[in-house]
């Protein structure tokens, strides 16, 4: 299934839709999901592929296309070419005058439009954002569709072009408690296409009940064309209560009665200190130095548990691996071992987001992108969705496709 991604970032969406990547084996529910399995690691687990193929990506951040186009090279034939770095709105605006830019025969779009004028970490300022779509300040009485706050409508533009079967907007879960934005947003992609879309109401999803060992919470938006279900499914899709076997959003997998949450101890196991690691994600870590307890990133992870929302916007202030004594540490046996208070690398905020160990985010300069360094990607880590996470919402959809729509 033809797969556009719209603000791909550097692809935790588009590594979950295709599956096929290295993944820890207790993030998988082996007595829910047997089928997931591939090929066994030891502690890791490569997960079965996907029926979705990623056939066109976009973002407006070049070191979030170096990482995706490094990491997709090795699957695709042209991972470049796949990847525009360019406004969504600039792209519509161009098929609108005629010029071929999406692929055809598109059968699935997602996107995780942006998410900084909804975050409670942010300003909140919503719609009206004061931000522009390529990421320039605007004036504040500079009202525009443009600015980043309505971007979600530029992917119903894309939407309303390309008419998939069935696309996925993601979002912070700050976005629910705003207002009425989840009702609007809902109501302006329901009037997608020609016939429309049936908007199931958006949902929170939390990571972990997912085999993610990050406490990230995240809104689901799915859209269905309407013209393309079939007659049950449309049914189903709009009853209060929507029957298991045409519920959209997956079934957790961990956490209650289930199988344990995965931990940070999990996440970083097999992982040596950045001075004896060979990988250059584990080499790099914020050198910011302790401000009190009063600044946001100035916790020490803890360790047995879940793992902090890895923050695209922290200006260094990347929670730590571990604090020292002084600092309020509790991980005495790894400070009396001799290891130094730091902050989380970027292979272990990696780690947290379920990224797999053969993605690299140091990337030296190339004809086709500038270096990536760690605050870059520390960025784009932060930006993205977890890859398991995206994994369970593309594994549930492609086991109800065919009951979902009409054979063509």
């Amino acid at each position: 299934m033809r797969l556009l991604s719209l603000f791909s970032g550097c692809g935790g969406m588009d590594i979950g839709f295709e599956g096929d990547f290295f993944c820890l084996k207790k993030s998988i529910n082996v007595n829910k999901h047997p089928e997931w399995m591939g090929e066994d690691s030891g502690n890791w687990v490569r997960v079965a592929p996907t029926i979705f193929d990623t056939v066109f990506a976009n973002d407006i951040r070049p070191d979030a296309k170096a990482a995706w186009v490094s990491y997709f090279d090795r699957r695709k034939e042209d991972a470049n070419a796949i990847y525009h770095l360019e406004s969504i709105v600039d792209l519509v605006k161009k098929s609108k005058n005629g010029i071929s830019v999406f692929p055809d025969n598109i059968e699935i779009v997602t996107g995780g439009f942006p998410c900084q004028d909804f975050s409670i970490a942010g300003k909140r300022l919503g719609f009206s954002s004061t931000k522009s779509h390529n990421g320039e300040k605007l004036s504040v009485d500079e009202p525009t569709t443009e600015n980043r706050g309505h971007l979600y409508m530029w992917m119903r533009e894309v939407i309303s072009i390309t008419e998939p079967k069935v696309f996925i907007a993601e979002n912070v879960k700050g976005l629910t408690n705003l207002g009425d934005v989840k009702n609007i947003i809902e109501h302006d992609f329901s009037e997608a296409g020609h016939g429309g879309y049936l908007v199931v109401p958006a949902r929170v999803l939390f990571a972990p009940d997912y085999g993610v060992p990050q406490s990230r919470e995240r809104v689901i938006f799915f859209g269905f064309k309407k013209s393309a279900l079939t007659q049950k499914a449309k049914e189903a899709l709009v009853k209060t209560i929507i029957p298991v076997e045409y519920n959209p959003y997956p079934e957790k997998t961990h956490g209650d009665d289930l199988i344990p949450f995965v931990t940070c101890a999990d996440a970083f196991i097999d992982l040596l200190e950045p001075e004896f690691s060979n990988d250059l994600s584990q080499n790099k870590y914020s050198k910011a130095k302790y401000m009190g307890v009063h600044c946001q990133g100035q916790t020490e992870i803890k360790i047995d548990s879940v793992g902090p929302t890895i923050r695209s916007e922290h200006h260094g202030n990347i929670e730590y691996r571990r604090l020292s004594l002084e600092h309020g540490g509790k991980l005495k046996d790894e400070l009396i071992a001799g290891k130094e208070e730091r902050r989380l690398t970027v292979r272990e905020c990696a780690r947290l987001q379920t990224f797999p160990d053969d993605y690299q985010f140091i990337l030296k300069k190339t004809e086709y992108n500038k270096n990536v360094s760690a605050s870059d990607a520390y960025k784009i880590i932060g930006n993205a969705v977890p890859c398991l996470l995206a994994y369970n919402i593309a594994k549930n959809l492609e086991s109800k496709w065919k009951l979902y729509f009409k054979e063509d």
